[in-house]
């Protein structure tokens, strides 16, 4: 079987939005018609603390506050089922809008895996806001070097060569070693993939050996790198990495693969139009800030901001896109 080479790489410019950019109109109870920072909003992160959305909503909830944008913010973790449980409640909080849920790609994955009978299609899209190459690393005790020697190991025992992730199959820590495997000539069927719950999860297994290389976003671990802990044996990005530039590409090291995760808000279905030109308007004016341009740089982040109606054309694509590869790989 084969794996589009950029079946998840989309490139996105700013899109114009309706909703002011001072974030006027109000959110449910408590919220601003007079300009003034929203007050009551909720940002549910599906999985466990530590991860890439916890670092991403806890970033923009900050970037909100800092800017006056928005006041009292509240993060909350809800883990479970690669995304699902926490999907599961904000199918089931309809017409919240104070509410919304810090999702991706995973998310995606996760519902058809998880066999979720709450689908991101029912939610009401709000903005598409980054996108991350992955990251393949090792623990720094590892005896792979290089990608090269890591394929040569893997291609020699696909299934005892263990490969981890912070989300379910489907999920971008998945898709990556998959369409890894099929790039190098390995059955993606064969590999043996570990599943954990985010990256907080993920992790202490490769910090403890537990799994033999991990997959992940290139800025998730970056402490852990600065420090010596895990070392990167490539990214997935078509040139290097500004946040990793020493890093080689897989492009660069003789592979054909190019992949890109992305993450974007959700909030519950059937909110009021006045709540979810609120949320985009609030949205807008803090990926319009100097604050939120700085931290996509600190990140490693690609700013891929787009609202409304085009993120949702952009989900019901991903949602069918993951769908097949899931069903080629005989998941789903």
């Amino acid at each position: 079987m084969k794996f589009p080479r950029r079946a998840f790489l989309s490139a996105a410019a700013a899109v114009p939005v309706a909703a002011a950019a001072s974030a006027c109109g109000a959110t449910a109870e408590g919220g601003s018609s007079d300009g003034g920072p929203l007050t009551g909003l909720q940002i549910m992160v599906p999985n466990s603390p530590g991860g890439g959305y916890d670092t991403t909503a806890r970033a923009i909830a900050r970037v909100m506050e800092d800017e006056d944008i928005a006041s009292g913010i509240e993060v909350f973790n809800l883990s479970g089922a690669g995304g699902t449980v926490g999907l599961q409640r904000t199918v089931n909080e309809s017409g919240n809008g104070e509410l919304a849920m810090q999702m991706g790609l995973g998310v995606v994955g996760a519902s058809y895996t998880q066999n979720s009978e709450a689908k991101l299609t029912q939610t009401t899209p709000l903005a598409k806001l980054v996108e991350e190459p992955g990251a393949i690393v090792v623990p720094a005790a590892s005896p792979y070097q290089t990608i090269d020697d890591l394929v040569s190991a893997w291609s020699a025992d696909p299934s005892g060569v263990v490969v981890g992730g912070g989300s379910s199959p489907g999920g971008p820590d998945h898709l990556l070693p998959m369409q890894l495997a099929n790039a190098v000539s390995i059955d993606p069927t064969a590999v043996n993939y570990v599943t954990y719950d985010g990256g907080g999860e993920l992790l202490p297994a490769l910090l403890g050996e537990k799994i033999a290389f991990g997959a992940s976003g290139v800025g998730e671990f970056i402490d852990q790198i600065e420090a010596g802990q895990l070392r990167v044996l490539a990214v997935s990005s078509e040139e290097s990495s500004t946040l990793l530039p020493d890093a080689p590409t897989f492009v660069g090291s003789g592979v054909d693969l190019v992949f890109t995760n992305w993450r974007g808000w959700v909030a519950p279905p059937e909110i009021s139009d006045e709540d979810r030109e609120a949320w985009i308007g609030a949205l807008t004016a803090m990926h319009d800030s100097q604050a939120w341009q700085d931290e996509l740089e600190k990140q490693g982040w690609t700013d891929a901001f787009v609202t409304g109606d085009e993120f949702g054309e952009f989900l019901t694509q991903q949602d069918t896109g993951v769908a097949d590869i899931l069903s080629e790989l005989g998941l789903v």
